[in-house]
């Protein structure tokens, strides 16, 4: 399919701490003049620059809709305002080969003193729509946006909720051929926010492309064909949605999936045992403490068993970021070992955690190693961690909260019991 967008090696550059050249006023200029030589060296020259954007390249195929991540200060609305034309950039080239609506910010394009429908018409004219095309698609926009009481009246006494609902109403309904937007839809209510989710999926399906910049991940993942993810102005990866914010959410961080005591006199334990290892592996066994919330995964114990003779178990405890106890689970379950005499040597038991059953977050690990009925133990807290993120599956069609230390896929089933009974006149 035929390229909508192309964007070759886009650079921009600001100035830090310093007014553009332009002067709205001639006492400004004079002024500026007279402060020239004053300045302190360094504090605003020409050398104090920095590049919001920098040598990024990539297309965007028509009817794609592409997700734009990355931290704050990324350079994700740098982009999008050069490719809204809202500002121009210092070196690359940008083409568009479609007419373009972009929801930036909550009320872009909204005149204050203007009411909620007079703003409806003005702003399909800058997008570039025909009154009559505003006309028609009229009572649709004020049907999505749910503020038909207050379509007259002034938006400077709106909400920035009802802003962001009439805005979006707007832009998605006039039928561009790209659909830009920013991180609004944080603004709406979860209702709001899964009305708007449906309709850029509607759009893409009508061969429209949409350029979506979201922290929700759970919504990149499930909305978008592919992501860019973007870092210090510059493209660090692209590709699939879920490999590209797995990348972004393990960005910078230390991996804290495994921790070893190599030296067993330093080890932690008690005799008859000391600790060697604890470890969190993913579905195919790679140590890993980025899991997606379907895939199953393992916590694994290792330690020595110091005399022979010793009947020897773990004991899992896992805690969510809240400091919330989600679970316990022991070993004494285990059928090959549990209640024998263990010979010297080192041990390794791993319990394995079924996939869809822990919500979207950060967990910590704490072990116990018992010994002889559980007569001697020694717990570690905290030693290990890791963090679920969802899965388009997993959340279906929805993308709002969801509270609970656990979330299981349990089994649903609706029947249909018959018509309802009719009170006799």
């Amino acid at each position: 399919m035929s390229a909508i967008i192309k964007v070759e090696d886009l650079g921009k550059q600001y100035r830090v701490g310093r007014r553009a050249a332009a002067y709205d006023s001639l006492r400004e200029a004079v002024a500026g003049t007279l402060r020239a030589p004053f300045r302190r060296r360094g504090g605003g020259g020409e050398g104090d620059t920095f590049w919001a954007l920098k040598g990024v390249s990539f297309e965007v195929a028509q009817g794609e809709v592409l997700g734009l991540v990355g931290r704050n200060g990324a350079g994700k609305s740098t982009l999008l305002k050069v490719l809204s034309r809202i500002t121009e950039p210092t070196e690359g080239r940008v083409a568009l080969y479609a007419r373009v609506a972009s929801l930036l910010e909550v009320g872009t394009g909204f005149h204050p003193e203007l009411t909620g429908r007079e703003n409806v018409f003005l702003n399909g004219a800058i997008l570039g729509m025909r009154r009559a095309e505003i006309k028609r698609k009229f009572d649709e926009i004020v049907a999505f946006s749910e503020i038909d009481k207050f379509i007259d009246t002034p938006v400077k006494r709106y909400s920035s909720g009802m802003y962001v609902r009439l805005a979006f109403a707007v832009a998605a309904h006039l039928e561009p051929e790209i659909l830009i937007i920013d991180e609004v839809l944080a603004v709406g209510d979860v209702s709001f926010q899964k009305k708007c989710l449906g309709k850029i999926s509607s759009v893409a399906q009508q061969g429209r492309t949409v350029l979506f910049v979201s922290h929700n991940m759970v919504a990149v993942k499930a909305m978008c064909d592919r992501a860019i993810l973007l870092h210090q102005g510059g493209i660090e990866a692209e590709g699939p949605p879920a490999r590209v914010v797995n990348s972004y959410l393990g960005a910078g961080r230390v991996s804290r999936a495994e921790i070893l005591w190599g030296d067993p006199r330093q080890a932690p334990g008690a005799d008859p045992f000391r600790l060697r290892a604890v470890r969190v592996r993913n579905a195919v066994g790679d140590v890993s403490s980025e899991l997606s919330s379907d895939e199953p995964f393992s916590i694994e114990v290792e330690y020595e068993n110091l005399a022979p003779g010793s009947s020897l178990g773990a004991t899992v405890l896992v805690f969510n970021s809240e400091g919330v106890h989600v679970f316990s689970t022991l070993s004494n379950r285990e059928p090959n070992w549990h209640g024998r005499a263990f010979p010297e040597g080192v041990f390794k038991s791993a319990c394995r955690v079924p996939g869809n059953l822990l919500p979207d977050g950060r967990f910590d690990v704490s072990v116990l190693v018992w010994a002889n009925n559980y007569a001697v133990s020694h717990r570690e807290d905290y030693v290990v961690e890791f963090e679920i993120h969802d899965t388009a599956a997993a959340r279906a069609d929805y993308f709002g909260g969801w509270a609970g230390v656990i979330r299981p896929a349990l089994e649903w089933e609706t029947q249909h019991v018959g018509a309802a009974a009719r009170p006799v006149s």
